[in-house]
């Protein structure tokens, strides 16, 4: 298991602002301290215009590097479009690894899975697992994209519908931001609205359903989303998943047997290292010992 990471992806905050990259430093931290699991560490890699012009217009990226707010919940912060150009070459570094027999996580910020095609929003300024995503159909690699973030990846949607050889799934808390996400659209986006305050058993469905009809496309590899905000102590919605569940759904993700990279989407709560620790130990699970 590798993570693809960058320390610069932390030096961006606004005072008061759920949004805090801080939280990676602490991840990293932790999964540099804990010795349960064999790492690898790497740094994101190169991004071209021709890349993200697949999912974005010219003038989205050249609003990025415009000194204004996008939105009320998306800032403007200096240097965000290099930050976002970051975030989108970690996931391409961990579709790298994955069809390389790595299994790979994007440990990075900002997120990307509510950017749409010509503006940033819900923190989000660069679709990365979309861009990444349209990366692998260029090598001829057919694609599942499974998003169990607790929001939406509306953008992630938008910039994949309809795409032959991409399947995606999207499993969110509903009604919840950004509001979509009621039902299928179009040929290959599959939408599974969770009702707020669900028992980890409804969730659990939801995923399993999700994946599995993701997996029934036969994808050559696996692009997740991984959105730790559906955890019970989460301050932007009303999940109920504990720790526990987020290493079932990496066992899910191991059970697949097909190349898997991940990136990170959401997840604000204090416990967000131990969170991603337990995933990975579900995904890669423990090294043997000696």
């Amino acid at each position: 298991m590798t993570i693809v990471t960058d320390p610069r992806c932390t030096e961006y905050r606004a005072p008061g602002h759920p949004e805090k990259p801080i939280r990676v430093l602490r991840t990293v931290e932790l999964l540099k301290s804990q010795r349960s699991l064999a790492l690898a560490w790497a740094e994101p890699g190169p991004v071209t215009d021709e890349q993200l012009l697949r999912a974005h217009s010219a003038d989205h990226l050249q609003r990025l590097m415009v000194p204004a707010d996008f939105d009320a919940d998306t800032p403007y912060f200096p240097g965000i479009a290099d930050h976002a150009r970051r975030s989108v070459g970690g996931a391409l570094k961990a579709l790298d690894l994955a069809v390389s027999g790595e299994p790979a996580l994007s440990l990075m910020r900002p997120p990307g899975h509510h950017a749409v095609r010509n503006h940033p929003m819900g923190f989000c300024y660069l679709g990365s697992i979309a861009i990444t995503a349209l990366e692998a159909r260029t090598r001829g690699l057919r694609v599942a994209v499974f998003d169990f973030d607790v929001h939406h990846g509306n953008g992630t949607e938008e910039l994949l519908l309809g795409v032959d050889g991409i399947a995606f799934a999207s499993v969110h808390q509903s009604p919840c931001y950004p509001g979509t996400g009621t039902a299928d659209v179009g040929p290959n986006c599959f939408n599974y609205p969770v009702a707020p305050g669900s028992n980890p058993e409804t969730w659990k469905r939801a995923f399993r359903g999700a994946l599995d009809r993701l997996l029934a496309t036969r994808p050559d590899v696996l692009a997740v989303s991984a959105g730790f905000d559906g955890y019970r102590g989460d301050p932007l919605a009303n999940g109920s998943l504990e720790r526990e569940d987020f290493e079932w759904l990496g066992q899910q993700i191991r059970a697949a047997g097909i190349p898997t990279f991940s990136i990170l989407e959401g997840g604000y709560s204090l416990d967000l290292p131990d969170l991603i620790l337990h995933y990975l130990l579900g995904w890669v699970g423990p090294k043997p010992n000696p």
